[in-house]
């Protein structure tokens, strides 16, 4: 059974503003535990190269992540906003569906400055269960290489 638009959108709109919260650990119950999540450029995508900036390959790898994120987020002080697009969901295999979405994460410095950090498309295998969606995979392809500054924000 495919997912609405409007599930997906509730989804994605949790998943940004968690992130953007540091609700870390509640951002983290989005995922399924057989999850990954990696963050790749969009050359490397559109070549089938599988060269990326961050390969999580399990959920306990991306519990480490974050609590990498929380102790480098005490030099780096800063807030993140996700604006994340309308998701197209493309197709649907067995109890998951193929779904992507355009976005971009914005930062802003203590000292007010706001620019913009990444803009990419996420390409996600989401898994319907009982209680709703979850994140099966999570691919960032970001439209560049270069991404300003430490890629410690879960994007």
């Amino acid at each position: 059974m495919t997912p609405d638009l409007a599930t997906v959108c509730r989804l994605f709109a949790e998943y940004g503003l968690l992130a953007d919260q540091g609700k870390y650990d509640e951002w983290l119950e989005l995922f399924t535990e057989d999850c990954s999540y990696k963050v790749i450029p969009k050359e490397n995508a559109d070549h089938g190269l599988p060269a990326g900036l961050i390969y999580c390959d399990s959920r306990a790898m991306l519990e480490d992540r974050i609590e990498t994120l929380r102790a480098v987020s005490k030099c780096n002080i800063h807030t993140d906003r996700h604006l994340i697009g309308i998701p197209r969901i493309s197709t649907e295999e067995n109890d998951e569906v193929l779904v992507e979405a355009p976005f971009s994460v914005y930062q802003t410095e203590q000292e007010g400055d706001t620019r913009l950090f990444a803009t990419g498309l996420y390409r996600d295998r989401l898994r319907l269960n009982g209680a709703g969606l979850k994140i099966r995979e999570k691919m960032v392809v970001l439209d560049t290489f270069a991404v300003p500054s430490l890629l410690a924000t879960p994007l």
